[in-house]
């Protein structure tokens, strides 16, 4: 995007003006996809809050966040209770050239890799697409929606408005990156 250095995802096939095909990846996305797939405990939970799923509202996101801890920790107890120990826990390799790329699901969202290595095994070029980056235009796109709000509200409270809406998407970028300096000069 011309305003910014950050990685921008969009979905495929869409107008490139700067708003068409935004997407969001995380919690929400995959609370939305997969409630059905949760276990009775979590379903019931989720039923509990009174929320309606599928659901488009970023500031559910922090409900489906802890709908996933409880599937989580719900899911370690059943792990380790069946745990078995592997009889050999690693497979030996030999390094090689090649290219190798993959999506895994971290608990911001999806997370893209694309590795090449050389005939050592030594990464040459590396592709990484962080969820924040996927959901970076969706978050734009909010933060424009609200606006409007933000220009009614003291400096603190826009800029702690602004900061809750980003927050949905990632928890730790607003502190990790002290990403929002807001100044506003009177007329």
């Amino acid at each position: 995007m011309p305003h910014s250095n950050a990685l921008y995802s969009r979905r495929r096939g869409e107008p490139s003006h700067v708003r068409a095909g935004a997407y969001f990846v995380g919690p929400l996305a995959r609370w939305n996809l997969n409630a059905d797939r949760a276990n009775s405990l979590v379903r019931d939970a989720a039923a509990a809050t009174g929320i309606s799923f599928p659901n488009r509202n970023p500031f559910v996101g922090i409900v489906a966040r802890a709908l996933e801890v409880l599937l989580a920790i719900d899911e370690s107890i059943r792990m380790i209770s069946e745990y078995e120990p592997l009889a050999q826990p690693a497979v030996e390799f030999q390094p090689r050239a090649g290219v190798g790329h993959a999506i895994t699901e971290a608990p911001r969202g999806m997370l893209y890799h694309r590795y090449e290595t050389d005939d050592a095994g030594i990464i040459r070029h590396a592709t990484i697409i962080p969820p924040t980056s996927q959901n970076q235009l969706q978050i734009e796109n909010d933060l424009r929606r609200i606006a409007p709000q933000l220009v009614r509200l003291s400096n603190a409270e826009a800029a702690m408005r602004a900061e809750h809406v980003i927050r949905n998407y990632d928890p730790c970028i607003s502190c990790a990156t002290h990403f929002l300096k807001l100044t506003v000069e009177p007329k």
